[in-house]
């Protein structure tokens, strides 16, 4: 064979073997190529830290491995530009808490949204920028209080939207349990907690557990689990937060 045919070859090979390779995960935002599918989880804080947030990034980039998407993680609000954010189908606030983001940043956020973007806020999002009245709308509601970590009886009232479909009518399990103020009209509340089940509740019967909207161009999930590391191994929890990244990503399988 001659060499400029053998050099043909190998290229192809080359070629081919780099389209077939899955999407590879990475622990850092930084520019360049990034899978069509990727995900951008953030998780500053400038308040309380939970220490489940390193099992989380753990767990999120081990979706991001079975499941073809791509995970960057950083916890650098530099990234909030437009031009980076746009490479993201979702962005994930891990447990994020205070005020996280200067007015240009949020400002590149909420173009990110407008422009048809996903956000998954997870437990401690919800304790997250108290002074950025669009973030309030997008998250849903803000955190209020929390009595001491405990089982519960989660409620899920619905049973067809696919984040929930799979989960038991009635989800016990153990966590750290929020309380919300601010909660905006505008959201689909998918679960609820049972205050009966436990001790400390503040929001009554309907005390919003997991919920959605469709929100300024962009789509908006919230879960309150997730403050244990424990969480982010258990199948039901995880499976929960994959679908939930799905819905974000406007993705189907």
């Amino acid at each position: 064979m001659k060499k400029s045919s053998m050099l043909l070859c190998l290229l192809a090979l080359l070629t081919f073997s780099v389209q077939a390779a899955p999407f590879a995960t990475s622990g850092a935002a930084t520019p360049g190529a990034t899978a069509p599918d990727a995900i951008l989880v953030f998780s500053k804080t400038a308040g309380f830290r939970h220490k489940s947030i390193e099992a989380g990034k753990v767990a999120l980039m081990k979706l991001g491995a079975e499941n073809r998407f791509q995970v960057d993680t950083t916890e650098d609000a530099s990234a909030f530009t437009l031009d980076n954010l746009k490479k993201y189908k979702t962005v994930v606030f891990l447990s994020t808490t205070g005020d996280i983001l200067n007015a240009e940043q949020q400002a590149a956020f909420e173009k990110y949204i407008q422009g048809g973007g996903g956000w998954l806020g997870i437990h401690a999002a919800a304790d997250t920028e108290y002074d950025w009245p669009w973030y309030n709308k997008l998250a849903g509601a803000y955190f209020l209080s929390h009595p001491k970590q405990q089982n519960v009886d989660v409620i899920v009232w619905n049973k067809v939207h696919p984040t929930t479909s799979f989960l038991p009518n009635m989800w016990r399990r153990f966590d750290e349990l929020y309380n919300y103020k601010s909660i905006q009209p505008g959201i689909i509340v998918l679960a609820t907690l049972d205050e009966t089940s436990y001790e400390g509740g503040k929001n009554g019967r309907m005390h919003p557990f997991i919920w959605y909207h469709e929100f300024d161009g962009g789509r908006a999930y919230y879960t309150g689990g997730g403050h244990t590391d424990e969480s982010y191994v258990e199948p039901l929890f995880v499976k929960h937060l994959l679908e939930a990244l799905k819905w974000t990503m406007r993705r189907t399988k």
